[in-house]
């Protein structure tokens, strides 16, 4: 009679623990969605006042403007003007012409647009709805025009050799068309846009 009293015992102590363990694996998978659902409800409060926050700014600018949602990625930042300080390089698309372009702000404050309807360092073009790369060119690494007059691309050591070449002054932006021909480097000396052609 006392070990069939001791085997329920043991039996109605498993089936305690069985009991206390699914309570406690419950409360955990209950804590864990609401940790989670809190997550996702700060996630959408941040995107919401993000939103407001860009619209207050925009109201305020009421620039032709608008950060590409063509593009990705669609900002730099790097130093562009040599000041030690961060600079961006955003492509926008003009809202009145619907050209891209690319604009630079300066830690200075200064701003500038390059494209979105007015030529390009005279390059015959006015838009950057092409561009595929966009990323930054290093300070020091040098390059030259790798096209000549006729369109061709310079391939001969020897003539090359001959070209002027450019070292970079400052971080630059290097964009080009994605999987095929045609871009270049945009480089600021002496408060002055430049380009590079590169093929």
């Amino acid at each position: 009679m006392r070990v069939k009293y001791i085997l329920m015992e043991k039996k109605s102590y498993k089936l305690k623990m069985k009991n206390i363990k699914f309570l406690l694996l419950s409360l955990f998978i209950f804590s864990c969605s609401k940790n989670e659902e809190s997550a996702i409800q700060n996630e959408n409060k941040i995107s919401k006042k993000i939103i407001v926050d860009s619209q207050k700014i925009a109201k305020k600018d009421k620039s032709d403007f608008i950060y590409s949602k063509k593009h990705k990625p669609n900002f730099l930042f790097s130093d562009f003007d040599g000041d030690g300080e961060k600079d961006s390089a955003i492509i926008v698309k003009n809202l009145k012409n619907g050209k891209f372009g690319l604009k630079f702000h300066f830690a200075n404050g200064k701003k500038e647009i390059l494209g979105a309807g007015k030529d390009v360092l005279k390059q015959g073009f006015d838009d950057f709805n092409w561009i595929g790369v966009f990323e930054i060119a290093k300070k020091g690494e040098v390059y030259w025009n790798n096209v000549n007059d006729e369109g061709e691309i310079i391939t001969e050591d020897s003539i090359i050799e001959k070209l002027p070449k450019v070292t970079l002054p400052n971080n630059a932006v290097l964009i080009h068309q994605l999987e095929s021909c045609g871009g270049g480097v945009i480089y600021l000396d002496k408060d002055k846009f430049n380009w590079i052609q590169q093929e």
